[in-house]
């Protein structure tokens, strides 16, 4: 191989500086030499220049653009639904692959401990998020406890009342209907002269095993079933007041 045209040969960033005409003039002529003996590299050095002069020229007329189909809005959004539908695929192949994979492992599911739900946790969180002085206003105000009566008979039967509790120094100020997977639910609100509040809710039995009563944070639930209908009184931990309030609502 000839070393002089080695010494000379122009690596890529010299040669596309030679196409853009950016080439220091000290090599434009040793590059011009080893592009002559070279035919194969001047071929494409060639192609490149034409391309260019093309952008060159493209960009001097933006006006005589081809329009790009590709950035339709039709397009677009058809490109992004697709993109959802295939995730959608996807998450659900591999929810498909999971339980066929656990499907083996199922019968050894009664063996090992199953972790479940907090009861009356609906109980719970229909309390904190109705009964505090901030909540939105209630279907049923005080004024309309009949109608709140009539509601609680026809989901609840004989289990639906509304309690009278003002021989424990609590009023009601009304009650919220709610729904559960089982069916329908309602929280009756209560309030005593200092204005602590209580939460008397009933729902369908569901997975309601046994009475009792947990702390969730700074509330108290006491909770018990009835036939086909669970009960909590929710109360805040600090009220000693509404202790004696299950034994009213037939609670243990």
């Amino acid at each position: 191989m000839n070393i002089d045209a080695m010494r000379h040969r122009p690596d890529d960033s010299e040669l596309h500086a030679y196409v853009d005409g950016r080439l220091e003039p000290a090599r434009l002529a040793d590059v011009e030499a080893w592009l002559a003996a070279h035919p194969q590299h001047a071929v494409q050095v060639e192609g490149w220049k034409r391309d260019a002069e093309r952008l060159r020229a493209l960009h001097a007329h933006p006006e005589h653009w081809a329009s790009n189909t590709a950035l339709e809005p039709a397009r677009v959004r058809n490109r992004l639904r697709s993109r959802r539908r295939a995730r959608f695929g996807i998450a659900a192949s591999l929810l498909l692959a999971f339980g066929m994979g656990s499907g083996a492992g199922w019968q050894a599911r009664e063996s090992r401990p199953v972790q479940a739900s907090l009861p009356m946790a609906d109980a719970v969180a229909a309390y904190r998020q109705f009964v505090n002085a901030d909540a939105p206003p209630m279907e049923f105000d005080a004024s309309r406890t009949d109608d709140l009566q009539r509601w609680l008979r026809r989901h609840f039967g004989e289990a639906g009342r509304v309690p009278d509790l003002s021989a424990a120094g609590y009023r009601l100020m009304g009650g919220r209907l709610l729904s559960t997977e089982q069916g329908a639910a309602a929280m009756l609100v209560y309030q005593d002269g200092s204005g602590a509040r209580v939460g008397f809710y009933l729902r369908p039995r569901g997975l309601l095993r046994s009475d009792g009563q947990r702390r969730d944070g700074d509330l108290l639930a006491r909770y018990w079933s009835n036939r086909n209908t669970s009960f909590a009184l929710v109360s805040d931990t600090e009220d000693t007041a509404a202790l004696k309030l299950p034994g009213l609502l037939g609670g243990g």
